[in-house]
């Protein structure tokens, strides 16, 4: 197939869940994600490879219309508070930095361990035909306060879950593959 109907995983040798996936800016405000959806999506986070199965993720689940979901909103940023308060689901991730039954005072994989916590709950999503908007506009000192996570744990970003309100945008740009191999260091 040629011209504009062709499918941008058409053309890419990736898994159309990569290649079809976007972040949108508006959601809809009708739907509201289920128990089983919420499941569904932490359970696929829970999978997520760590370093030594460590598993350093943690997620405070914030559903639109219930309590949670306000504690969470009142601290967004100007520019996530347009937005964000109408996805079905805010959720706040977290990392648990400090190793148990270690002599180390930080673990170096703890946020990445995390961040690939997030891809596996952001595909699964995506396969559920839901969208994700991973964002770090929010006060974080002001969150921290309020959420008061135990010892070694931090917030480190959100993620809004819901249905898109809007359509992939047409023209999207990746930088290369090529580019990602050059390096940023001299």
């Amino acid at each position: 197939m040629e011209g504009p109907e062709r499918r941008l995983y058409d053309v890419m040798p990736v898994h159309p869940l990569l290649a079809s996936r976007f972040s949108p800016l508006r959601f809809d405000t009708g739907w509201t994600v289920s128990d089983d959806d919420v499941e569904t999506l932490l359970e696929a986070a829970r999978w997520a490879p760590s370093a030594g199965n460590s598993q350093p993720w943690a997620y405070f689940v914030a559903r639109r219309g219930e309590p949670a979901h306000d504690r969470v909103v009142k601290h967004l940023a100007r520019s996530s508070a347009r937005w964000a308060p109408t996805a079905s689901l805010l959720i706040v991730t977290m990392a648990h930095r400090y190793i148990e039954d270690t002599d180390w005072a930080y673990s170096d994989f703890a946020d990445y361990d995390l961040g690939q916590s997030v891809a596996h709950l952001t595909l699964q999503a995506h396969s559920m035909d839901l969208a994700c908007r991973q964002f770090r506009a929010f006060d974080l000192d002001a969150l921290t306060t309020d959420l008061n996570p135990g010892a070694g744990w931090h917030i480190i970003s959100m993620i809004a879950v819901g249905r898109a309100a809007e359509d992939r945008p047409a023209g999207r740009e990746r930088r290369s593959t090529a580019e990602l191999r050059t390096a940023p260091w001299t």
